[in-house]
């Protein structure tokens, strides 16, 4: 069984007992979410696709953890003109361990 939830404006395909980094949720450590936003649901083999999303459909995960992305790096130049600009960027992003889909 798996099924295709929708957060943080990208897709992501989850099965209970997955792992995925995500973007970040405003949930404490170690508390429960449930994700609301479901597109697709296939119970073995049956499948239910939502306009937008299935109705009656939710999974549920544990927030495992808050974290920062890999850094990365925007460098703007301007050749001969002494223009440079160097800027860095890290995610904020929450690690999430899906229980079940409902």
């Amino acid at each position: 069984m798996y099924a295709v939830i929708e957060t943080g404006s990208k897709q992501y395909k989850v099965s209970a007992g997955d792992t995925l980094e995500i973007e970040r949720l405003a949930v404490e450590k170690g508390q429960s979410y449930t994700f609301e936003r479901v597109l697709l649901v296939n119970n073995d083999g049956k499948l239910s696709v939502g306009s937008p999303v299935v109705a009656q459909a939710a999974v549920v995960a544990d927030v495992v953890d808050h974290i920062r992305g890999e850094k990365k790096v925007a460098f703007k130049m301007k050749r001969r003109k002494g223009y440079h600009r160097k800027v860095g960027h890290r995610q904020e992003l929450t690690i999430v361990k899906i229980k079940e889909i409902k």
